[in-house]
């Protein structure tokens, strides 16, 4: 570029997200939020792609010079919330494919020590785009078009992503699915969610894509299935104890203005001093609150598993697939008949146990030495054998006779105090006289 032509606004910003300084970084990134809200506003307005990726580019290693926990936690939610500066659908879509464009190209840059930082950057911008996905109602070309653009970008075979966005993208999408739209998503959208997940865990050829998709998207659906259910019963609860109050609130009139003169007669009563009014159904209302793990997706179980059999069962899709699919369509079988897989797992586990304790038991019986019982005719023969020492033990005993004899030396012949023995500085044992025999005498 010539000197003297200034540089783009999406350059200039880059550089400043990407300088030293913190002050220079959280200001460039409030004239950002300002800069997409002002240009997209505008009919002929808008970014192009290359545009959003020099911005994400300098967005990128603004939360790669953040360092401090909570500071990185704030930079990821105030990045993922640009999302809801575009003003349209189509920009807001172009945003979220230059992220994943440029989480893809510069992972294999990531060290570890910023992996947790850029983790959270993920999570949070799936969330906040599935929050702009509710603020359109849920609206099923919205879903299809967010799902298309994922599911293109991260688990397409041409997209080069690495196994680690992979397979963190398939960890968090339905907690975050769950954590944004569970109270509000029916079970025919939570279908239309899960549907790509099916298709490509029906054709793929990756062995961790495979894994991760029934490891956390299926099999976290049977897992939270008791969980599900019970929030539907509370809420077919709710609605009956919501009637059964409309009727209860008339019964309260008629009783309330025949006792109102009542208590005004009566003194109100006064508390001791230090001491609050205290109300039991706030209080269970606030052990609830802890108790209470939030709302849970709801499943057409029996609909899932057609779904899944449907496309496991076509002869394009590999056995390896099929086989991992057949084993959870049985299960959300046995869930759409009302049965719990789960029930079955601490049993199993239990024996299990026992049986590796039996045969821990048998091992160290067979190295135990076994005691043979004693023969009646025999028996004091035994006894008086067991009394005896062994032939090695008794070799000990000489041994160490021996050592002290030879210490010793013999009575008339000891060194005196001071004297040195013969030799380099080193003491000899004394020799043994042979003794003469009887005969020889």
């Amino acid at each position: 570029m010539a000197p003297g032509v200034p540089l783009p606004p999406e350059i200039q910003l880059a550089q400043r997200l990407a300088g030293n300084e913190q002050v220079t970084r959280d200001r460039a990134v409030r004239k950002l939020r300002k800069y997409i809200m002002a240009r997209t506003q505008r009919a002929a307005g808008g970014f192009t792609p290359d545009e959003l990726l020099k911005i994400w580019k300098g967005l990128f290693y603004c939360m790669w010079m953040q360092d401090k926990p909570l500071q990185q936690e704030e930079l990821g939610r105030t990045i993922s919330q640009l999302i809801h500066a575009f003003q349209t659908t189509e920009t807001q879509h172009l945003f979220l494919r230059a992220f994943w464009q440029t989480m893809i190209r510069e992972w294999v840059g990531i060290d570890r020590l910023r992996l947790d930082k850029f983790y959270l950057l993920m999570r949070l911008l799936l969330r906040e785009s599935l929050k702009a996905v509710k603020t359109h109602g849920w609206e099923e070309r919205q879903i299809e078009q967010l799902l298309e653009l994922l599911t293109t970008e991260i688990l397409n075979p041409d997209s080069q992503a690495p196994n680690g966005v992979k397979s963190h993208f398939l960890e968090i999408f339905l907690e975050e699915l769950t954590r944004v739209g569970a109270a509000e998503l029916t079970a025919d959208q939570n279908m239309q969610f899960i549907d790509p997940f099916c298709q490509i865990a029906a054709r793929t050829k990756d062995s961790l894509v495979l894994h991760k998709i029934t490891r956390s998207i299926f099999e976290t659906i049977v897992e939270q299935a008791p969980l599900a259910i019970e929030d539907l019963m509370n809420e077919l609860d709710s609605q009956g104890e919501e009637g059964e109050a409309a009727s209860d609130e008339e019964e309260e009139e008629e009783e309330s203005s025949e006792g109102e003169q009542d208590l005004q007669d009566s003194p109100p009563r006064r508390l001791p001093a230090g001491s609050r009014r205290t109300d039991p159904e706030a209080d269970e209302q606030v052990w609830d609150d802890e108790e209470n793990t939030g709302p849970v997706l709801q499943f057409d179980y029996g609909a899932v598993a057609d779904r899944l059999f449907k496309l496991a069962s076509r002869q394009s899709t590999p056995s390896e697939n099929r086989k991992r699919l057949y084993k959870v369509i049985q299960k959300l079988r046995d869930l759409a008949g009302g049965t719990f897989p789960d029930d079955d797992v601490p049993e199993k586990a239990c024996k299990k146990l026992l049986e590796g304790r039996r045969e821990r038991k048998k091992k160290r019986k067979k190295c135990l030495p076994t005691l043979q019982p004693p023969n009646k005719k025999g028996g004091s023969e035994t006894e008086a054998s067991s009394t005896e020492p062994s032939p090695g033990l008794k070799r000990k005993r000489s041994r160490r006779r021996n050592e002290k004899a030879g210490r010793r030396g013999p009575p008339g012949k000891r060194r005196r105090p001071g004297v040195r023995a013969k030799g380099a500085g080193v003491q000899q044992p004394a020799r043994k006289r042979k003794r003469p025999l009887p005969n020889e005498k």
